[in-house]
């Protein structure tokens, strides 16, 4: 009985998104007060009225500071957005041929970069318009745009990863190591099905290219790998691209000296932005003396918020001066910014409070023994289903490891598989598998003004599910049946 309570408002919040007629902040809404409820009624019987106050008042805040800390990263990369806009609202109007060099440059570097520093399917936008410049159009153009989500877990300076390691109890460094291990197999697919996709878009890739496109992709997460290990997870996706990104630039484009001010001018506030980030987090004295100053750490087990080594900081003070540059009305921008931004930081609040009550009022705990129970340690095979449910209905990483993340990680350690990588599987399938949720699709169509339906791209799009959910089962079959496990 107390397992089915538990479950009600996990399956209340799959079941509102699954039924299309609600979006994201109703159906987080509604679990959040189910879980309130459910809490409520699972403590009542022992510790009465006084347990179940003790208990909100004590998650609730705890989920809210976390929250909090994503929020901050939403608010700041939409305002970032809307300024770079501001800056150069006719930035790369200029139209090129559609070689598959330039096709893999805007697939696998310079849409998942925007997607890197501002997320929330800004890249999917931006690899659309790059698209359209190349001269491509229709579904096989929404298809390739797609691939802007193939590095989601570093998306918006990493904030489903921050939340998901938090909710984990890793560091997000740790968890962005893992989940960069995993993106190497499933970028062997990615690579496999973009071959097929460029082929539909009349861009058919030789095998001389084909090796070329390997050796970059292999470049690519080797770097990922290395800046996850060696600094932070926020910039461990943007700071790898924008380096490729500007060789890539050099090496295919050979700009004479005004090409590259040219495409410097254009590319200002990202230079700016990705050189500031770089600089608070790999140049010590600097890295020192701001992640401490004035920071605040009101709870032992999440990460401190340093108002001045927060990403969000850069974000906003480098936009203001773009906004100052092009005399735009700072106003405007802030009010665009607010229509734009505050349905994303309602759902992220609303799921993140909810994942904190899952796991200190032990549901996620009584999920994890009743799963263990049911199928014994083959239950933790059914992680990649659930993560890419989540990633798929809620659009986001934030929100989909939230409402799953405790469930998971709970499950892994009461079968006594490592939490971690279980953690990793969790974090990347989810966040890969929101390149096909409704929130991207529905997207894309209607920056082709619905000339072609949700429907006919999911038909030509659903194998870009195949890569994280096979390399997901394939990871957690490698952790229960290797030898020695």
């Amino acid at each position: 009985m107390t397992t089915t309570l538990a479950l009600l408002p996990l399956l209340l919040v799959l079941g509102l998104l699954a039924s299309g007629r609600v979006g994201a902040l109703i159906a987080g809404l509604a679990g959040l007060a189910a879980t309130l409820a459910v809490s409520a009624a699972l403590l009542w019987p022992d510790g009465g009225m006084g347990a179940v106050v003790r208990l909100w008042l004590r998650e609730v805040p705890a989920g809210g500071w976390l929250a909090w800390q994503v929020i901050a990263i939403i608010a700041s990369g939409m305002f970032f957005h809307r300024c770079t806009l501001a800056h150069h609202p006719t930035a790369g109007s200029e139209a090129h041929t559609a070689t598959p060099r330039r096709l893999w440059s805007v697939c696998f570097l310079l849409a998942p970069f925007a997607e890197a520093v501002t997320g929330f399917g800004v890249g999917y936008i931006i690899a659309i318009a790059a698209l359209r410049r190349l001269g491509l159009g229709g579904v096989p153009m929404l298809v390739l745009g797609l691939y802007s989500q193939s590095l989601v877990p570093w998306g918006a300076l990493a904030t489903g990863t921050t939340v998901g390691a938090t909710l984990a109890g890793l560091t997000p460094s740790a968890l962005g190591l893992g989940s960069s291990l995993l993106q190497v197999p499933m970028h062997v697919f990615y690579l496999l099905l973009y071959w097929r996709f460029a082929r539909q878009a009349g861009v058919p890739v030789s095998a001389a290219q084909k090796i070329d496109d390997v050796a970059w992709t292999t470049l690519l997460l080797a770097l990922i790998w290395l800046a996850n290990r060696h600094t932070d997870v926020e910039i461990a996706g943007a700071a790898p691209l924008a380096a490729l990104l500007a060789l890539r630039f050099w090496r295919d484009e050979r700009p004479d000296l005004a090409g590259l001010r040219a495409a410097l001018h254009r590319n200002a506030p990202y230079v700016a932005l990705t050189v500031a980030l770089c600089a608070t987090r790999l140049v010590p004295p600097l890295r020192d003396l701001l992640r401490p100053l004035w920071a605040l750490k009101p709870y032992d087990n999440q990460p401190a918020f340093a108002p001045l080594y927060a990403p969000g900081f850069w974000l906003i003070s480098i936009g203001l001066v773009v906004l100052f540059t092009a005399r735009a009305s700072i106003g405007r921008t802030v009010v665009d910014t607010a229509r734009g931004a505050w349905r994303s930081c309602a759902v992220t609040l609303a799921f993140v409070v909810m994942a904190e009550l899952y796991v200190g009022s032990g549901m996620a705990q009584q999920i994890a023994e009743a799963l263990r129970s049911a199928a014994g340690r083959s239950a933790v095979l059914s992680v990649p289903l659930f993560a890419g449910m989540g990633g798929f209905l809620t659009g986001g990483g934030s929100a989909g490891n939230a409402m799953l993340m405790p469930m998971v990680t709970a499950l892994a350690r009461a079968v006594a598989v490592d939490p971690a990588w279980i953690a990793a599987v969790q974090n990347s399938v989810c966040t890969n598998l929101t390149m096909l949720s409704p929130i991207r699709v529905s997207m894309g169509v209607g920056l082709l003004a619905h000339a072609v339906s949700d429907a006919e791209l999911y038909r030509r799009a659903w194998p870009l599910a195949l890569p994280p959910l096979l390399v997901g089962v394939a990871a957690i079959a490698v952790l229960l049946y290797a030898p020695g496990s």
